[in-house]
């Protein structure tokens, strides 16, 4: 198992609850699968503006996590991603 940090960013209209259930389900895709999640840091991104509009949007919600994973988890977690309404931009890094 290699180890990843994901970063992806959320819509930044979601409420709390919305977006805790959003984050819990991205992150249950790694599980499901074997993976193995092991940090998640919201505290230093959080909320930001953008450097650019992205689709009309000024503004999200950015969420690292860092995991141990095999490579076909993280291609399903990315295609995932890219289907999820919620999930403005991810960017998967291998460590």
């Amino acid at each position: 198992m290699k180890k990843y940090e994901i970063m992806y960013i959320l819509l930044a209209d979601l409420s709390e609850e919305e977006r805790k259930a959003e984050m819990e389900s991205l992150h249950q895709i790694i599980t499901n699968l074997g993976g193995k999640v092991i940090d998640v840091d919201t505290e230093n991104w959080g909320l930001r503006d953008f450097a650019y509009p992205i689709n009309e949007l000024h503004k999200g919600y950015y969420v690292v996590v860092n995991v141990e994973s095999d490579a076909a988890t993280i291609a399903e977690f990315e295609r995932l991603s890219k289907l999820n309404k919620n999930v403005i931009r991810h960017l998967v890094i291998a460590k």
